[in-house]
């Protein structure tokens, strides 16, 4: 069994993605089709950390979590006109029992959303939210269209507070993402917003102490030249790529530049640290459904969100 730590080691701030613009192949080898790369940090233990659906090997940060609703489910925030607050709709199929203790809500994705739009539509930034802004590692996903396409993920496993980290990484992993053109406005429609915090950081007792579906992983490693390297993926990674443990460390190594061939002895090298997420998801359809009242016949009236927060 793995040595719970409350917050992920030290480290200095580095962004990075987390998870995968497209399902890899695995060969024999380990190889896979992951085009993100992870460049190493001198004098650090740390290099940047990546996951399998978003990446910025400069910075070294990166996100999480299992909490998602499909574009079937009903909206689930809703305005109150009273307040000119958010607040959360009831979780969906009778989750209530399970997440009744969550510090991610759909006000973060809100948040996001606001923040990008904003900026897309150079709106002054929205005032700070009024959900926790106690300090977690945290990730920012965008992904588009009814396949939800990844369009940008990038994230911290450094603990930030939320209100300035949430806005930090919503533009981060909407404009920077190395491997994606910045986001435009005209794609907010199509867009889905998910938020993730990781949490219950353990060290691993071997690179197979943890669960696929269950924990994200993030590996420490040497590389062929003597460099040390990191990478990560959520918990939801290895599961919706149907791989297995040796898979997903093989293709986590690929990721991280290693580019040997892989043995089980190099594996028994492999320093792991799993956590778990917590995660939601909401699409722009949700979003606008939660500030209607901010549109007069499909024209922006005010910024979104703006006078909600105080």
């Amino acid at each position: 069994m793995g040595k719970r730590r409350c917050v992920p080691p030290l480290e200095p701030k580095l962004a990075a993605g987390c998870c995968g613009v497209k399902k890899p192949k695995l060969s024999a080898g380990g190889t896979h089709g992951h085009g993100s790369q992870s460049a190493a940090v001198p004098g650090s233990s740390a290099g940047p950390l990546q996951n399998h659906q978003h990446v910025d090997g400069g910075n070294g940060r990166e996100n999480v979590s299992d909490l998602t609703l499909g574009p079937g489910n009903p909206p689930i925030t809703r305005m109150n006109p009273a307040s000119g607050a958010l607040s959360p709709l009831p979780r969906p199929n009778g989750t209530a029992n399970v997440t009744k203790n969550l510090v991610v809500t759909a006000e973060m994705c809100c948040y996001c959303f606001d923040v990008l739009y904003c900026h897309l539509y150079g709106f002054p930034q929205p005032r700070l939210p009024r959900f926790t802004n106690d300090p977690y590692p945290l990730f920012v996903t965008w992904k588009t269209g009814r396949d939800k396409r990844l369009r940008g993920c990038i994230g911290t496993f450094s603990a930030m507070n939320l209100h300035s980290g949430l806005r930090e990484y919503t533009l981060t992993s909407a404009l920077k993402d190395s491997r994606f053109p910045p986001l435009t406005r005209e794609e907010l429609p199509k867009l889905f917003c998910s938020v993730s915090l990781l949490t219950n950081f353990e060290d691993a007792s071997d690179y197979l102490d943890w669960e696929v579906g269950v924990h994200g992983i993030r590996i420490e490693f040497i590389n062929e030249k003597g460099v040390k390297r990191t990478a990560t993926y959520l918990p939801e990674v290895a599961k919706e790529q149907d791989w297995d443990q040796i898979q997903t460390i093989d293709s986590l190594l690929r990721k991280g530049g290693f580019k040997a061939p892989i043995t089980s002895e190099f594996r028994k090298t492999i320093k792991l640290t799993r956590y778990r997420s917590e995660k939601v998801t909401i699409s722009y359809a949700e979003y606008i459904a939660s500030r209607q009242h901010c549109f007069q016949n499909g024209t922006l009236h005010a910024p979104p969100l703006y006078n909600h927060y105080s």
